[in-house]
């Protein structure tokens, strides 16, 4: 919060950003804002696709139903660290006798996820550090070769992720839990490569959001590097324990170093950080807290 309150203290920066603002036209800039948001909505629609498809097993969901759940799940995530209430908001939607299960279904959704920022991520740090770090031959080598086996080892225990089933089984203390975890068994290669499919088009989606905001906004940056230091900022943003609520501020300060490499213009980057932060996690979290309301915590849920 400190560094971002500095930044933005700064009169020259200020007056640099004020410029650029002024350049563009306002019509298009209503029009870039709308699509954004508009891609927002259809980037949480793939969720709710991806959550009734991973569930369909334990519980069938209407889309009216899953996208309650999907937003509930949201309104609670925002609170806790690395959006884990995320599984408790989702899930009180469905059965009690189901709930259980169903997180775990949940975290195959999340896993496919993580995959596709762990793998963009790493290659994407390689890239970063072969480029602007002045490091020798053989250390850009073994950076490289690292960040493959890494990326690598999370594709393969994807599509292996009945691997955790067997492992809980082997943990002692975890026993009495395992029977939650068995429904990792059912999922086929298939099934894990649609989940992976629907991720991937959600990680476009926001993707897409940073490019179209940057492109209007500074349209000066390099492509190439825009886009792979946004898949290092996805990958920090997931390995830090952070609340979403004040997640901007963060996501301010990584941003700004990583930018500061391609452009002077640190204020525009975190104003782009912070608008597509709003409007992907903070506006639909909003919406979901009005079906936070209507949730019955105790017993059959009704709604």
């Amino acid at each position: 919060m400190w560094f971002v309150i500095s930044k933005v203290s700064n009169q020259k920066s200020l007056h640099e950003f004020q410029q650029l603002i002024n350049k563009i036209d306002p019509t298009t800039m209503r029009i870039i804002i709308v699509v954004v948001v508009l891609l927002m909505f259809f980037n949480w629609f793939l969720e709710v696709v991806k959550w009734q498809y991973l569930i369909r097993k334990i519980e069938k969901l209407s889309v009216w139903k899953a996208t309650k759940s999907v937003f509930c799940g949201l309104t609670w995530a925002i609170f806790t660290p690395n959006r884990i209430g995320e599984y408790g908001g989702r899930i009180m939607l469905l059965k009690p006798e189901n709930r259980a299960v169903g997180a775990v279904s949940m975290g195959v959704g999340l896993f496919g996820q993580l995959v596709l920022t762990s793998v963009f991520g790493a290659l994407s740090i390689a890239w970063f550090v072969t480029t602007f770090i002045d490091v020798p031959a053989s250390v850009d080598f073994g950076i490289w070769i690292l960040a493959i086996i890494y990326a690598l080892a999370f594709v393969i225990l994807y599509f292996n992720v009945s691997w955790i089933d067997y492992l809980v089984g082997k943990v002692r203390f975890l026993k009495k839990i395992k029977p939650f975890f068995a429904v990792l068994e059912d999922y086929t290669t298939k099934e894990l490569a649609y989940v992976l499919g629907l991720s991937a088009f959600r990680f476009a989606i926001f993707t897409s959001q940073y490019i179209i905001l940057m492109l209007i906004i500074l349209p000066d940056l390099p492509l190439v590097s825009m886009v792979l230091m946004i898949f290092i900022m996805f990958f920090v943003q997931s390995a830090l324990p952070t609340l979403d609520i004040f997640d901007f501020s963060v996501r301010s300060f990584v941003a700004s170093n990583l930018y500061a490499y391609i452009t002077t213009q640190e204020i525009a980057v975190m104003a782009i950080v912070s608008f597509v932060w709003f409007v992907n996690l903070i506006f639909p979290a909003i919406i979901g807290a009005f079906f936070v309301l209507n949730v019955n915590y105790i017993g059959d849920n009704k709604s």
